[in-house]
């Protein structure tokens, strides 16, 4: 975007020696700075993305509070058309690795719970609107009408009227299929394997779409697409705050909600598996 070294300068308080493109994501650029202190950044930008960024960068300091050893970034500046965080050099990852991030997601949504599902601000996964409407009357409720219903309506395009009546009857059923009820947790929202970045020793999570949620809906997500050493996430992650009997089976059902956002965005490719989905949450 034009002026984008200056801006950048000025929100960080250093001139900018290089820049460099990293491609493009959705509506915004993606970009790598050296600066005159020495320091190296990751940066978002755009024309008109202020309240995708406003979100996530309220998410990720929300999710930053759970806790010192938090594993997000800090958010080094964000404004109308640019967020700015550390430069988190890649690695590969690794079973040490893998157990550690286990045991931090387990710290991360069982500390510093919030008192309701949603969030105090306006969401987004990807560029598309997410309903945070704050509600204590239990996760099925809220995820039925916050997250399936508004993506069924945005999917519907792209699905058979047998499709969404099966999404329709999960939605009624919901209450059966939720399993024990859990408190809320603060949950990252959008975490398929391209939002663990691996660093250093540890995985940090980036990209949120951060709402008062239900953990089990994260550990869906790292299932869906994918995400290395995947197993020995959950079992350090399970021996440190332990999950509630059937969780597997409970997997379907958390994987709904990210099935329909991506029907929403991509069209009729994910249609089967989202109702493969549909059927296994409903046995």
């Amino acid at each position: 975007m034009p002026g984008l070294r200056e801006r950048l300068g000025r929100l960080l308080g250093s001139p900018v020696e290089s820049v460099s493109g990293l491609g493009s994501s959705h509506a915004w650029t993606l970009h790598r700075a050296a600066l005159a202190d020495g320091r190296e950044v990751f940066v978002k930008a755009a024309s008109d993305q202020a309240g995708v960024f406003a979100a996530e960068a309220a998410g990720l300091r929300w999710l930053g509070e759970a806790g010192p050893g938090a594993p997000v970034p800090d958010v080094l500046a964000a404004d109308d058309h640019l967020l700015v965080l550390p430069w988190l050099p890649s690695a590969s990852p690794t079973p040490e690795a893998a157990e550690r991030f286990g045991r931090e997601l387990a710290a991360l949504h069982t500390g510093a719970r919030p008192d309701a599902y949603g969030a105090p601000w306006d969401g987004y996964i990807a560029d598309l609107p997410l309903d945070n409407t704050l509600d204590d009357r239990g996760w099925p409720r809220w995820y039925a009408e916050r997250r399936l219903e508004p993506f069924l309506r945005r999917a519907e395009r792209d699905l058979s009227a047998d499709d969404v009546r099966l999404v329709e009857r999960v939605m009624a059923e919901i209450e059966d299929l939720a399993g024990p009820p859990e408190p809320p947790s603060r949950v990252h929202g959008d975490l398929w394997s391209g939002n663990v970045q691996w660093t250093d020793g540890r995985a940090m999570l980036i990209d949120p779409a951060a709402h008062g949620g239900h953990r089990e809906t994260d550990l869906a997500m790292m299932a869906l697409f994918g995400t290395p050493h995947l197993d020995r996430i959950l079992a350090a992650y399970d021996e440190a705050a332990p999950l509630a009997a059937g969780r597997r089976d409970r997997v379907p059902l958390h994987q709904l909600h990210p099935l329909l956002v991506h029907v929403a965005l991509f069209g009729a490719s994910y249609r089967a598996s989202l109702v493969d989905a549909a059927r296994s949450a409903l046995g």
